[in-house]
């Protein structure tokens, strides 16, 4: 009995230690649970983070960089996908490479690699256990073209992957000025893409959902979006029918001649609005691994401009009142300071002339006169800072360089006076031509039209016209004017090859010697120099300004440096004053004649109609496509036509075919041109050679076509070059 009681006593005993250990477990383990609960962490993890992130899944909402526009709204830089081709080796995947050579010899065509290399990359990555690999460079950046060409091969386990990219559409226009992006957009490289890459970037946005253990999207998620905010968009003052006309043309003279480089500007002389910028050597930045030059000449470099400078030298003597133009003196040589300055015709020189001829033969002596012993040296340099000669433009452009001006004393002041010595930039010359085209008002030049903000769509950001200078008196400007068109039209004048009938061109003539890199004093040889001209038109109220530059073209002995220049100039001139509707005074003489057979209206018209009415009036018809109703004509109703001239009919056909304009003249090209929506470009004079699209071709409006013209018989005059002397 004791014992027993005994036995109960130590298994109470145990039986209040078994419950006092349940009760201190339990109370732990409430004391956890209350702490997890209040704490939400576990060795510092936090709980709720992790079960948000195990059952919500976010995405990235990727942004889109800035596109940059041209003044009409056309891209010329944007983001666009692209795709890039892999492949999957696994045998364990719904879909893998299963004949290695067989989809090497398919694909390989198409992603620019060789088909042997492609099969011995499959077969080393399946016996590597690879599960997929990348292709190579010709694999990636593809275009939907390219990609559904592959996919139409349908190929085992080749696969797709689309991503973004920058693209160029225009290919090498204003290459300089826009700059590249690498492809996929992630670093800015130059041009304004560099200068202006914060505020074209994109910021990403995202959004957060939770989803199920199989990684569906549940029912009603509690979704958090952050929006993507896409970056800014650049519009330029570019002009695309321009800026594609100056590209086509530069392209010829740089394949005919070989320059060094060459460049060349187009602006608006009454905004300061640049409307075509171009250099060569040029690139292609959708393919920015082969560029060879980083530089835009236009902004970016200085040189000696030789003689485009006299015209600023004489306007100032001009504003000061000590310019006499027939007052004479005696050219070929002058002595200034134990140094001899001699005209470009080896020191020759005229004669006694006058200083108005002295201007149009573009005498350096002339110039070394007018400020050594009328206008004086400080007024010279004061001019040229009014000019804006000292300081930079201020264009919206990177990279801006600005000039050198010699001041040590009277030689160079002589010298700067004519263009050598002294060094600026083509943007300055640009700049400080717009006060003589513009009565006096200097304009800044600028390229950027606006900056919007499309999340918004509001601007942030609009340039308008600035006048930041009046150097000269509109009475100075006038007479300027009159001097630079006696350079182009008068008998003794250096600029004979820039003369477009009709048109009014005025202008100077420049030809820069090039220091020698190597030795003292400039480069010597045929051709060895900077040949230039810087213009505007119609001279009575300039509309446009050009300023062309050709650094050594491979000319021939028989040509001067005016022969790539002008081929430059006169076309983009033409064309530009063309294209803004200026048209050229003869032209319009030709159309208001009352003589010979008179237009009506054909318009709505039945084609059959106008053929019987029209009959033989000894006018050339030409009846664009085989629709049964006129719906545009060129020329216009009450025009007059001389017999053997082209009447254009287009006809209510869905499509028209090109035709062989081989004889045509340039007039017959632009009606042609005008009746059908093209935009036309031309080279030469005369009658049509070649044309860029094929006869027989199907043609749609806003296509662009180049004319090569040339006379039946060429009469050419030579030019003499005006390369400074200075007698080193």
């Amino acid at each position: 009995m004791k014992s027993l009681e005994i036995k109960r006593s130590v298994t109470n005993k145990r039986a209040v230690l078994l419950l006092g250990i349940v009760l201190v477990l339990f109370v732990i383990l409430l004391g956890r649970i209350i702490y997890i609960q209040s704490t939400q962490e576990i060795d510092g993890q936090n709980l709720r983070a992790l079960g948000e992130e195990r059952w919500t899944r976010t995405e990235v909402i990727e942004g889109v960089r800035g596109t940059i526009f041209d003044r009409t709204g056309s891209p010329v830089a944007q983001e666009v996908n692209s795709y890039t081709v892999y492949a999957v080796l696994d045998q364990n995947y719904q879909s893998y490479v299963v004949d290695a050579e067989e989809t090497a010899s398919l694909l390989a065509p198409h992603i620019n690699m060789n088909e042997q290399d492609l099969a011995r990359a499959f077969t080393n990555a399946q016996a590597q256990g690879k599960f997929q690999i990348e292709l190579g460079a010709g694999a990636r950046h593809l275009t939907y073209e390219q990609v559904t060409n592959i996919r139409e091969l349908e190929l085992d386990g080749i696969y797709f992957r689309e991503e973004s990219r920058r693209y160029y559409p225009k290919q090498t226009y204003a290459s300089h000025v826009i700059g590249f992006t690498e492809r996929n957009t992630g670093e800015a490289r130059m041009g304004l893409e560099l200068s202006f890459d914060e505020i074209m970037k994109a910021d990403d946005g995202s959004i957060s959902y939770q989803r199920d253990r199989k990684g569906f999207p549940l029912l009603n998620p509690n979704e958090t979006i952050t929006a993507a905010k896409n970056g800014h968009d650049i519009y330029l003052t570019l002009d695309s029918n321009i800026q594609t006309a100056l590209e086509q043309v530069m392209t010829q003279v740089e394949e005919q001649y070989s320059p060094e480089k060459m460049i060349a500007i187009v602006a608006d002389p009454k905004t300061g609005e640049i409307l075509g910028m171009s250099n060569r050597p040029s690139f292609n930045p959708n393919h920015y691994e082969q560029i060879t030059n980083y530089l835009n000449y236009a902004v970016s470099d200085r040189y000696e401009p030789g003689s485009t400078m006299k015209m600023f030298t004489v306007a100032a003597a001009i504003e000061e009142g000590v310019y006499n133009g027939q007052e004479q003196y005696q050219s070929g040589t002058i002595e200034v300071a134990d140094r001899r300055i001699g005209d470009h015709n080896e020191a020759r020189g005229w004669g006694s002339i006058s200083f108005d001829e002295g201007f149009y033969r573009s005498s350096n002596v002339a110039m070394a006169k007018l400020v050594l012993e009328k206008l004086g040296s400080e007024k010279l340099y004061e001019y040229l800072t009014k000019f804006g000669f000292d300081q930079k433009t201020g264009i919206d452009l990177p990279n801006e360089a600005n000039s050198l001006l010699a001041k040590s004393g009277r030689v160079d002041a002589a010298t700067t006076a004519f263009g050598q010595g002294s060094a600026v930039t083509p943007i300055q010359q640009i700049q400080a031509a717009t006060a003589i085209a513009n009565d006096g008002k200097m304009m800044k030049p600028y390229i950027i039209d606006r900056i919007i903000e499309p999340n918004q769509n509001t601007v942030v950001q609009k340039n308008e016209p600035e006048v930041v200078g009046e150097p000269i008196s509109k009475e100075t400007a006038d007479q300027v004017k009159d001097l630079l068109e006696g350079v182009v039209t008068n008998s003794a004048g250096t600029g004979h090859p820039y003369y477009l009938e009709g048109f009014d061109v005025i202008g100077k003539t420049g030809t820069a010697q090039i220091n020698n890199p190597n030795a003292r004093g400039y480069i010597q040889g045929h051709g060895e120099n900077i040949f230039s001209f810087l213009g505007m038109a119609p001279k009575e109220d300039p509309r446009v300004i050009v300023y062309v530059a050709v650094d050594r073209p491979k000319i021939g002995l028989d040509e001067s440096g005016a022969a790539p220049t002008s081929m430059i100039f006169n076309t983009i001139m033409k064309h530009s004053l063309q294209y803004l509707n200026i048209s050229p005074t003869v032209d319009e003489i030709a159309e208001e004649t009352e003589t010979g057979f008179k237009t009506e209206n054909y318009v709505a018209q039945s084609t059959s109609t106008v053929k019987e009415s029209i009959g033989e009036e000894g006018i050339e018809l030409t009846i664009l496509g085989d629709g049964s109703e006129i719906v545009a004509q060129q020329p216009l109703a009450n025009k007059g036509m001389l017999e053997g001239e082209r009447l254009f009919l287009r006809t209510d056909s869905e499509t028209v075919s090109m035709p062989d304009l081989t004889g045509w003249s340039n007039r017959d090209v632009r009606r042609f041109a005008q009746v059908m929506g093209l935009n036309p470009t031309f080279f030469g004079r005369g009658y049509v050679q070649t044309q860029s699209i094929e006869p027989g071709t199907m043609i749609e409006k806003g296509e662009y076509i180049v004319v090569e013209l040339a006379p039946s018989t060429e009469n050419r005059e030579p030019v003499e070059e005006e390369v400074e002397q200075t007698g080193e």
